[in-house]
């Protein structure tokens, strides 16, 4: 199982506001420490907010790979239905070139919805937009000329793309929540899958991740291809006390904050036991702790290849979050592999 971190590129740590420019600093100096400490893969997600650095994931991720030397450098996710395809490719293709064959991306549909009215596009076309976009996407990837029309955006005539990618085919893995539908496409397109999973328990995904396996088995994809990689907020500490004592009063802040935005109830310490407990979703605790819930919630969706930690949106700090980092490669990677 690989195991990587994403970010919102957060501006808020505790009680304090930080300055855009020491945020993106001190996310910065975290991918590299995550490159130094062996974690395997740094997610820069899309958001345009107040409270987020990472309305242009490409170029925070190119000033990250100037400074790391292996870690994998992706999208977590690039919201695709409001994007402009070629110019995606352009992007992470030049982030492939610059880290020598790094780069990835997550592509989905948005969980918020900032950038339809932003970039001029209509909610109610949210599906038909994906759709169309995700199908120029790969095109671009797989063929250098590419000719192409849809209902969205301007046709392409025998049109050549470049920059091309180091790496022969662009990793492109599609983002999802809990939506049949697009478990079912990710199958179909035997595109590698990430779950998101931020509520509930992890297991309730099982169907949908076996509608992706059946869905791609289908198609002729071998399982091998079929990849499945699991998304959720978590955080390692020293001990498991140490680690809840950390991460929940910024978690409850911030999901109560949520919660009224959306019409939720306040969050409990009862509800927070609840998910972090064997079969919640949130992987919160020591390192020996953390391995453990990883590996069952391997064992839960009939195996996950990567699994990737939201830790920066919860209050912690910079040290925290550095500290949390060297345990994941230091701790939790070694346990799991043995």
């Amino acid at each position: 199982m690989e195991i990587g971190i994403d970010s919102f590129a957060s501006a808020m740590y505790g009680r304090n506001t930080l300055s855009s420019v020491d945020a993106m600093e001190q996310l910065l100096d975290r991918i590299a420490m995550a490159d130094e400490a062996g974690l395997d893969v740094y997610g820069i997600g899309e958001h345009h907010k107040k409270e987020f650095l990472d309305s242009a994931p490409a170029v925070i991720l190119a000033a990250a790979a100037a400074r790391t030397k292996r870690i994998r450098l992706t999208s977590a996710v690039t919201v695709l239905s409001t994007s402009d395809p070629v110019r995606v490719y352009q992007s992470f293709a030049t982030l492939d070139l610059i880290s020598k064959g790094r780069a990835e991306l997550v592509v989905g549909r948005g969980s918020a919805v900032d950038a339809y009215p932003l970039f001029g596009f209509d909610l109610q076309d949210y599906d038909a937009l994906f759709r169309e976009k995700l199908n120029l996407l790969l095109q671009i990837r797989d063929q250098e000329f590419v000719t192409w029309s849809g209902q969205f955006r301007p046709a392409l005539q025998n049109q050549p793309v470049y920059p091309r990618s180091l790496q022969e085919k662009l990793p492109v893995w599609l983002g999802v929540g809990g939506t049949p539908e697009s478990f079912a496409r990710a199958g179909s397109l035997g595109l590698p899958l990430m779950v998101a999973i931020i509520g509930g328990e992890t297991e309730r995904f099982r169907p949908l991740v076996d509608l992706y396996r059946e869905a791609g088995r289908r198609a002729g994809f071998a399982p091998e291809q079929l990849k499945v990689g699991l998304h959720s907020p978590g955080y390692v500490a020293a001990t498991n006390e140490q680690a809840v004592a950390d991460y929940y009063p910024g978690y409850a802040e911030l999901w109560t904050k949520l919660g009224r935005e959306r019409g939720w109830p306040p969050v409990t310490k009862a509800q927070f036991n609840n998910l972090i407990a064997p079969r919640g979703v949130l992987v919160v605790g020591g390192p020996e702790q953390v391995a453990e819930k990883l590996i069952r919630h391997s064992e839960a969706l009939g195996g996950v290849d990567r699994f990737t930690f939201q830790m920066d949106n919860a209050g912690l700090t910079h040290q925290q979050l550095l500290q949390s980092i060297t345990l994941i490669g230091s701790k939790v990677i070694p346990l799991l592999k043995a």
